[in-house]
């Protein structure tokens, strides 16, 4: 299924409609990338964190070695929410109670979608959007 007609554009966020869709492959070679069954993938450098409960009470681990055995355990995993803030923030909660969460000043990460779809962290804060196949554009 396709979402790519379903992402909502708000003045500080991209609500990328990602919802009930599975983690197909998890691949943490060199990078994290999670590739999920609708066609969209998300690829994260660093730094990000991985939680598992709230974030609040729960700030999560880097994704480090360290991290592998609760990275892996996102395979299966459907997403619940993914929204990617102007700001290069990114923020994904599956439905195992695990959440992955990219500062938007210094994270790198990037997601693909369907029919051209890309959105980017730009170095040093904000986000690079690619509505289709039209070439990326920093998001306004």
């Amino acid at each position: 299924m396709s979402t790519d007609t379903n992402l909502v554009e708000h003045s500080d966020r991209w609500v990328l409609n990602l919802r009930g869709q599975r983690i197909a492959r998890v691949s943490t070679d060199p990078h994290l990338t999670l590739s999920l069954d609708s066609g969209w993938d998300v690829g994260v450098e660093s730094p990000a964190l991985l939680s598992n409960g709230s974030v609040r009470t729960n700030p999560g681990l880097p994704l480090t070695p360290a991290a592998q055995d609760m990275t892996l355990q996102l395979l299966g995993a459907s997403a619940l929410s993914a929204v990617a803030f102007r700001s290069g923030a990114l923020r994904m909660v599956f439905d195992t109670g695990l959440h992955l969460t990219c500062p938007g000043n210094s994270s790198v990460w990037k997601i693909t979608g369907p029919r051209g779809w890309y959105f980017r962290s730009a170095p040093g804060g904000g986000l690079t959007v690619s509505p289709g196949s039209g070439p990326p554009h920093p998001a306004s």
